[in-house]
């Protein structure tokens, strides 16, 4: 059964808290440079060949078992592995600056590009217009696409990147789409890159930086099935009439590993790999580094790197063991550090201008693959490292390099680094989930490079479903009862609550970091755009901030034309929400759907200046 289609239950994974993060002594050697790979194929082909072995081996002993006359007791079955995870101004909320992340919408000139339901739509928005041009499948043509995904689309140039997984392909696909200044667009060639589901309820698999694609792809080494040397991360283009041969772009030169244990009968084991792609090139290509670790993951991606936090499962009462990898997209030689615990997501990482790596860790953490995300719990630490400690992965990071942080009771834990603060809190309930506690709840900020200073608590009238950056300062979002909550944080000096608005009888529609814009519009200025539900209607909510005093300017409403089919034929379920705010230069829009709805913000309060229905043609049922 493809993993999207099943619910991830809990996770038994218990670290110690984080005021013992970890029993490494302080006085840590200087690490070295850099960590070992496989020699050559041959040594890779040994360790593969020895777990295919010893699977076998098991194989044979339960066969036997399961022969003899009388009840036994059963074979030690293998921990089961986690399901597969799954020039212009930007219009995408992302984490890090020129970093621009996959996501269902974006703009190339005069146009928007959206995502949805495997097909790609471009809209003209020049010149005053809202209409439509074009849209195409986002999978191949002549493909069977039934159970394939396209969660998303990133735009290089005249380049339009849609990356999914195809469950009958192979993998991970990509997707070029040529797009002219008219905004038509045309299929131009589809990858496949072998892989496991790459799909997180919260990250993005992609990123662009420049020219250059990244992909953070996991595949997990079980040892039955076919033999793993065949599930190495390969690239094929896709033909009609010839599924083509899959090329390896990973060499066993370019796998890398501490020196921990690997187990795939137990803990399991993952080859986190991170590919990098040329699209300035007219074909693509493609080159990969990878990881070998325990399948636990979350990665976040700098300007000049991609860190890979890989947990195991913790045995009994003990710790489990984590790493963190950084690998240079430079093409460098990967290097690592072992740590204890593990982020919350990807907000939990920031890679600071004074060379360090701050992240926020849980002890009880399994990683972001699917949902996984939000099942994490236990005490919390911030984990501040130099970035010259990381080395041959032989290193543990220092317990000096651990504070323990005051962790409040409640649901998931939203977290974000703005500026020089931390700044985190937890949901009264899982976001989307029904009505919030009315009891109010707790953020917590803190400078993140001073370990002197205090940590500063801020009681809330609600939970903290939503922590974003408005300019230097911070916005939180939550519910309490049925009323949505926006609290204005200022980082100044000290962190202090300024100002609450209350968007009453609603909730956040959307919880992923894709769903939220903020466009500065002058000093301590700006507008806020998050998209909403009331009762069973949707639309985006926008708001102004005047040095922290939160306004609200009305919604965008979506006025859906009724039950119609679309014709779907492949990802027909939204993943990552189909709602967003979009601001393009001095316009407002409000993308709900097929609807994209154009705002005109006058005398506080913004009104509908046009409306499109860019539904494809559809027959009524």
């Amino acid at each position: 059964m493809p993993a999207r289609t099943i619910v991830i239950a809990a996770l038994g994974l218990v670290l110690a808290c984080a005021a013992a993060m970890p029993a490494a002594a302080a006085d840590t050697p200087a690490p070295r440079a850099g960590l070992r790979a496989f020699a050559d194929e041959a040594e890779l082909d040994r360790l593969l060949r020895h777990w295919q072995a010893k699977a076998e081996e098991e194989q044979r002993s339960r066969r036997r078992l399961s022969a003899l006359p009388m009840p036994a007791a059963p074979a030690p079955a293998a921990a089961p592995m986690p399901a597969p995870a799954a020039a212009a101004e930007s219009i995408t909320n992302v984490q890090t600056a020129g970093v621009d992340e996959g996501g269902i919408v974006n703009r190339h000139g005069d146009h928007l590009i959206v995502l949805r339901r495997g097909r790609l739509f471009t809209v003209r928005i020049g010149a005053a217009r809202l209409e439509p041009v074009a849209h195409v499948d986002a999978f191949p043509p002549g493909a069977q696409a039934h159970g394939d995904w396209y969660d998303e689309l990133l735009v290089a140039g005249d380049t339009v990147v849609v990356v999914g997984y195809s469950y009958r392909r192979g993998g991970t696909e990509i997707g070029l789409f040529d797009i002219d200044a008219g905004g038509h667009l045309a299929w131009r060639a589809s990858y496949h890159l072998r892989s496991s589901d790459y799909y997180s309820a919260g990250n993005y698999a992609t990123r662009l930086v420049g020219d250059t694609l990244v992909l953070y792809t996991p595949q997990h080494f079980g040892p039955w099935g076919r033999p793993m040397k065949e599930r190495l991360p390969a690239l094929r283009r896709w033909q009609a009439k010839d599924a083509g041969e899959f090329r390896r772009i990973l060499p066993a030169t370019r796998i890398f590993r501490t020196d921990d244990p690997l187990d795939p009968f137990g803990d399991g084991v993952a080859l986190h790999t991170v590919t990098t792609c040329d699209l300035a090139r007219p074909e693509l290509e493609c080159t990969a580094t990878a990881v070998l670790g325990p399948p636990g993951r979350v990665f976040y991606v700098s300007q000049d790197s991609v860190f890979v936090w890989t947990t195991a499962r913790a045995r009994g009462t003990g710790p489990g063991r984590s790493a963190v990898f950084r690998i240079p997209l430079d093409g460098a030689t990967p290097t690592a550090l072992k740590t204890t615990g593990g982020p919350v997501d990807q907000l939990s990482f920031l890679q600071g201008e004074d060379g360090h790596l701050n992240v926020l860790l849980r002890a009880d953490s399994a990683g972001e693959g699917m949902w996984a995300g939000r099942l994490q719990r236990g005490e919390l630490a911030l984990l501040r490292v130099p970035l010259d400690l990381f080395g041959d992965g032989t290193t543990a990071a220092p317990a000096s390099a651990y504070r323990s942080l005051p962790a409040p009771p409640g649901g998931p834990l939203s977290n974000r680094f703005i500026g020089d603060w931390l700044v985190y809190g937890q949901a009264a309930r899982h976001p989307g989930w029904g009505r919030g506690s009315g009891d109010g709840g707790r953020a917590y900020a803190l400078r993140h490079a001073d370990a002197a200073a205090a940590v500063r608590e801020i009681p809330l009238r609600h939970g903290v479903e939503r922590i974003e950056a408005m300019g230097r300062d911070a916005v939180l979002v939550g519910n309490a009862g049925d009323d949505l909550l926006f609290s204005s944080l200022r980082l100044d000096r000290d962190a202090s609550l300024a100002g609450v608005y209350v968007h009453p009888g609603a909730r956040q529609a959307e919880s992923r970091t894709h769903g939220f814009f903020y466009r500065p519009t002058g000093t301590d200025q700006g507008m806020v755009g998050l998209p909403v539900l009331r009762g069973r209607g949707a639309a985006v909510a926008f708001l102004r901030n005047a040095a922290l005093r939160l306004q609200g300017l009305g919604q965008l409403e979506a006025r859906p034309a009724g039950d119609q089919d679309d014709g779907c034929q492949a990802s027909c379920v939204d993943w990552y929400g189909n709602a967003r705010p979009i601001f393009v230069g001095e316009r407002v829009f409000a993308l709900m759907g097929y609807e994209l709805v154009e705002g005109h913000v006058r005398d506080g309060r913004i009104d509908e200046r046009r409306r499109l229905d860019f539904t494809p043609p559809t027959r009524a049922r």
